[in-house]
């Protein structure tokens, strides 16, 4: 695929027809989700289009209680086909022997992202085996995503799609409220720390 090419069709395309337009390779196409602020956006769009998309969710065991609660309203509202993923090591237990969440300068933390975030998406990649990644990023989130487009694909032929990528923050709350959709701001990621800090899932390989 010609991924200038594919930007420059897709650069003024709504949110839905990116969607649309992914499921129509034809291709195996995932959705993760984080159940974080916003999310409900992407998961309407992915239920009105392709209801039945097998979506992912890497769950790190340090969610917020009010994130719990907020996921279980979403998985019932779109009838989600969820496939939840957690850490092979518990999070008392990681607490237990990094002395709880190691500081972003830690020479744990490094290890700490690996096994709560990435080591769990990776598993769920071999699982899944995915073609198309559909993810909620959008440009405006943080600095490395400045650099990104709609459509990236890595070293392993995975294409990631941004459906949302060039669509501004009040654009999302005039969604969530136009279509009377929940949301939840209560959410805390401990990879991440701050807000406009990379985990580290979109800068795999």
């Amino acid at each position: 695929m010609n991924l200038q090419y594919a930007n420059e069709e897709l650069r003024d395309k709504t949110p839905d027809e990116i969607v649309n337009w992914a499921v129509s390779l034809g291709e195996k196409t995932i959705v993760t989700t984080n159940f974080g602020p916003h999310e409900a956006v992407i998961l309407h769009i992915i239920h009105k289009i392709k209801n039945d998309m097998d979506v992912i969710w890497i769950d790190s065991g340090y969610n917020t209680r009010a994130t719990y609660i907020f996921a279980e309203k979403i998985i019932k509202l779109f009838n989600l086909n969820l496939h939840t993923f957690n850490p092979l090591i518990s999070a008392k237990r990681r607490d237990t022997l990094m002395n709880g969440i190691p500081e972003v300068d830690s020479s744990l933390h490094e290890e700490f992202t690996y096994q709560v975030k990435l080591e769990p998406f990776k598993r769920a990649l071999n699982y899944l085996k995915p073609r198309v990644w559909l993810t909620a990023i959008r440009k405006e989130q943080t600095n490395f995503r400045k650099n990104l487009d709609i459509v990236t694909k890595n070293e392993n032929g995975l294409l990631k799609v941004a459906p949302l990528f060039y669509i501004k923050e009040k654009e999302i709350k005039e969604y969530l409220l136009k279509n009377n959709l929940p949301d939840e701001q209560d959410y805390y990621d401990p990879t991440k720390v701050t807000k406009n800090r990379e985990c580290g899932l979109h800068k795999l390989p």
